[in-house]
């Protein structure tokens, strides 16, 4: 944990994921399902970019909905609601500064963290098909956008990585090295996730305290 503030929303959600092994992170589309969430017991809440699209927007998730349309669900729910909230960040609409100013604003709005992915711009689904990714190099350019743009420090860098359906296994967990806080291997299954998670962790070992 660093210097930060305990009431920081990044704060916040490091200490959930220590506390909570593991850490449940329920889906939560608007402010009464987190409240709903708070109340039944929950630590730590999901905005997705597929719950943005189609219950805000009543649209298909193939990349149609835009970050202000996210930064006021993220408003509506912290506003509501106390648990920390980690947001689906799609691939941060556009290039190195407008990562930057994702970031930014996800913070201002009150989101603990969030997750960056590899697709590329005209994204749809993750478990759709038909997706494509962009380069390992770029994937790593964003990520490292979104660590740099950070005026939280306990802001989450989560890295998402749609590769395992376009590259296969041995891709994914190169991608999966890219990943800051934590990783997310898009449509994965159980043992391809130990898989992953394994490859992750032996490449970032985590000190005691730390997620």
């Amino acid at each position: 944990m660093s210097g930060a503030k305990l009431s920081s929303a990044g704060a916040r959600l490091r200490t959930a994921l220590l506390e909570e092994r593991p850490l449940q992170v329920v889906g939560a589309i608007n402010a009464f399902s987190a409240r709903m969430a708070a109340a039944t017991g929950f630590k730590a809440l999901y905005l997705s970019g597929g719950g943005v699209a189609a219950n805000s927007l009543g649209v298909p998730d193939l990349g149609i909905s835009t970050m202000d349309d996210v930064l006021i669900d993220i408003r509506r729910i912290t506003d509501a609601c106390a648990l920390p909230l980690l947001v689906d960040a799609d691939t941060g609409w556009g290039g190195a500064f407008n990562i930057a100013r994702t970031v930014k604003s996800f913070i201002k709005f009150g989101a603990a963290g969030m997750h960056i992915e590899d697709q590329v711009q005209s994204k749809r689904c993750g478990h759709r098909p038909g997706k494509e990714v962009v380069s390992r190099e770029e994937m790593v350019d964003r990520v490292k956008a979104a660590v740099d743009a950070r005026t939280d420090p306990d802001f989450v860098i989560m890295a998402r990585t749609d590769a395992l359906a376009v590259e296969g296994m041995e891709k994914t967990i190169e991608r999966g090295a890219v990943g800051f806080d934590a990783i997310r291997a898009n449509a994965a299954y159980s043992a391809e996730w130990r898989r992953i998670g394994s490859n992750w962790f032996a490449r970032h070992p985590r000190p005691s305290g730390s997620i």
